[in-house]
């Protein structure tokens, strides 16, 4: 129960929920057009990027992604689904954009890495702020601390 309630733990900033609807549709979007679109986003360009067995790094990122991407944006569990999600960016940084960096310098990469920045920061911010208000975060802190 202790640990469920330091999981879950939130406040009622209402704002939050811009970050959680960013960072989670962009997730599910993304894990699911790993299985709609194989060659370009999923085995296809895990394979382009060098992974061994790239069907099933594609396939387990894609579920990773619509499963903590929909928890993210139902607010439940938050700051558990958002590590994952960090995780995934700072694994695509380094497979693909760094490369980047070091061959074309830093605008290129910068240009490339926008989105990502945007996922990484948002998965920081809900990790340590969690679901907040409308979330079924705040539902459970609410039962709690009753």
């Amino acid at each position: 129960m202790r640990l469920l309630s330091k999981i879950t733990h939130t406040d009622n900033s209402k704002t939050s929920i811009l970050i959680r609807l960013m960072v989670g549709a962009v997730f599910l979007s993304e894990g699911i057009q790993k299985f709609l679109f194989p060659d370009a986003v999923g085995a296809g360009r895990f394979e382009k990027i060098g992974f061994d067995n790239p069907e099933f790094w594609a396939a387990f990122t894609g579920c990773s992604e619509i499963i903590c991407g929909s928890l993210v944006l139902i607010g439940f569990l938050t700051r558990l689904a958002a590590f994952p999600l960090f995780f995934i960016m700072i694994v695509a940084f380094i497979t693909t954009k760094y490369p980047i960096l070091i061959n074309k310098g830093f605008w290129s990469m910068a240009h490339e890495y926008r989105t990502d920045f945007a996922m990484t920061i948002g998965s920081i911010f809900l990790l340590i702020r969690g679901g907040r208000a409308l979330s079924i975060d705040k539902l459970i802190t609410n039962k709690l601390w009753k």
